[in-house]
């Protein structure tokens, strides 16, 4: 989920610093780091309230449901991930904790919960599920043995918590499935606007969200959990960086979004018909409560304090990147969820506390009303078109 906000969160390329540079003084989780927020069983309801009128407005016209955001998907490749050989203890946690391979599914897509046309840019959204991973795990995936990582293209949440988001959710519920073609002129207003910000160095959320994302390369941004989770025994955010050849060369590129509909999907499907991609799973582990808030979604956190240091790698092999099949196997048939997954990576603080029933009623009503059934996959054996996938070349 994404939303708008009046203090941008400033985006630089991330520089991977090296595994000698983990914090030693990396703050362990105490629970009283987390304290709930006062109408934070209100926000619930108002968020899965937003989230359903979206849905049922899209399911009334186009007679099919959709994800209640992040609906329309452009990507949706298989791969692999690869933890690092001889992390240091502060970083061998949870999930990390050995070396180890896991198939993986990436979803990359756009947030918002209406089918629109790429003109209209938005900010983008990764999601990622490892499959076969062991471990204790989070109450209601008990039975899974999977690890959803959620992911945006900003190194914040919008919103600073869960009232505060569900009250710009509900403002955006009231534009779905309304005036496409004026959304697409207002967007490429709020690219020109938002080009002229950054030329002066600056970056508007605002802009961003109401349209202006820049048209680069999905495959070249930088992708973020954005809110903390526990790694382990301490608390993180995690980023997905590019780093293969083929990647870091896109990050130049500028789509022509007036190309058609499906730009964006096209762009992917281009690359990876010929092309891996290699990312760097990287984590920035918590070192000061005041600078580095759990509670506060919205702050960015230093990497001055605490550097992002590389824990895994992703690899992607050439494939056919968007299929109907694909978009069956996953945008039909998967959900994902920062709460399917390891307890020892945990969702912290009050937006990803409502995060766990929004998104299960999100996909309660999708599986209903398409006649459908979501679950958790133990392997991708029969994954349509899936590649052979192995570290050893491209």
């Amino acid at each position: 989920m994404s939303a708008p906000s009046p203090t941008p969160p400033a985006a630089a390329p991330l520089k991977a610093a090296p595994l000698a540079a983990a914090p030693m003084n990396a703050l362990r989780y105490q629970p009283e780091f987390e304290h709930a927020e006062a109408h934070e069983a209100q926000a619930t309801a108002e968020l899965t309230a937003s989230i359903e009128k979206i849905q049922r407005t899209v399911f009334g016209d186009s007679g099919h449901a959709e994800r209640g955001v992040h609906a329309k998907s452009h990507a949706i490749v298989c791969g692999e991930l690869q933890v690092l050989d001889d992390l240091p203890a502060v970083l061998a946690q949870g999930l990390f904790a050995q070396p180890g391979s896991y198939p993986v599914v990436m979803r990359f897509s756009t947030i918002p919960g209406d089918i629109l046309d790429d003109g209209v840019s938005t900010p983008r959204g990764l999601a990622i599920k490892l499959i076969g991973v062991p471990g204790e795990r989070l109450p209601g995936s008990e039975a899974d043995v999977t690890q959803d990582f959620v992911l945006g293209n900003a190194p914040a949440f919008a919103k600073p918590t869960a009232q505060s988001f569900a009250s710009t959710l509900k403002l955006l519920a009231a534009t779905t499935d309304k005036a496409p073609a004026t959304k697409k002129l207002l967007s490429g207003v709020m690219r020109g606007a938002e080009r002229i910000v950054e030329a002066f160095g600056g970056k508007s959320a605002t802009l961003i969200s109401l349209g202006g994302q820049a048209p680069t390369h999905l495959l070249a941004d930088i992708y973020y959990s954005q809110t903390p989770l526990l790694y382990g025994e301490y608390m993180a955010k995690i980023a997905l960086v590019p780093v293969s050849a083929g990647l870091t060369r896109l990050a130049d590129t500028e789509l022509d979004l007036a190309d058609g509909p499906d730009a964006l999907r096209r762009a992917a499907s281009e690359f990876f018909r010929a092309h891996r991609g290699e990312w760097e799973l990287r984590v920035q582990l918590c070192t000061d409560l005041a600078a580095m808030p759990i509670e506060d979604a919205s702050a960015v956190w230093s990497e001055e304090l605490s550097p992002y240091i590389a824990v895994a790698r992703i690899r992607v092999p050439p494939q056919q990147a968007w299929s109907a099949e694909r978009a069956t196997a996953v945008d039909e048939s998967m959900s994902f969820s920062p709460w399917h997954g390891l307890a020892a990576h945990r969702p912290l603080g009050s937006v990803n506390r409502v995060r766990r029933l929004v998104y299960q009623q999100a996909a309660v009503f999708r599986a209903r009303s398409n006649l459908t059934s979501v679950s958790e996959p133990r392997t991708l054996d029969g994954f349509p078109g899936a590649p052979v996938i192995g570290f050893a070349g491209d």
